[in-house]
């Protein structure tokens, strides 16, 4: 099952395609994130630096199709990243629900018993 999706078919302009084209483009050259305009509200993503690109032109039966598709993964393949602690890198693993860290027996970070440093907040 998916966990969402969207299909949009109406009419439109041959100028209209190329807006929508171009509005896709300059978020994807720009930070990445795409916001699509539903009818009923605004769906934003997210795209990482790389994707699958597939295109897809079938003629017949009177008409042409011209399919762009734009596919990626929900999950970073990539592996954490590491920081260095007491002259040793460990990896960077945010643990949620675990009250304590196997390693050192103590409360991991937002559970009772636990403290961190926190900057305070900047006025805005």
């Amino acid at each position: 099952m998916k966990d969402l999706k969207f299909t949009q078919k109406r009419p439109v302009s041959r100028l209209e395609a190329a807006e929508r084209l171009m509005a896709l483009a300059n978020a994807l050259k720009g930070d990445g994130e795409i916001e699509w305009d539903t009818g009923h509200g605004r769906l934003t993503l997210r795209v990482p630096g790389e994707l699958q690109s597939e295109v897809e032109i079938e003629v017949g039966e009177g008409k042409v199709e011209l399919e762009i598709e734009l596919e990626w993964s929900t999950t970073d393949p990539r592996p954490a990243p590491r920081k260095a602690v007491g002259g040793r890198e460990e990896k960077a693993v945010r643990r949620k629900g675990s009250p304590r860290d196997p390693a050192s027996g103590r409360a991991g970070p937002g559970t009772p018993g636990s403290t961190s440093a926190k900057r305070p907040a900047e006025p805005s």
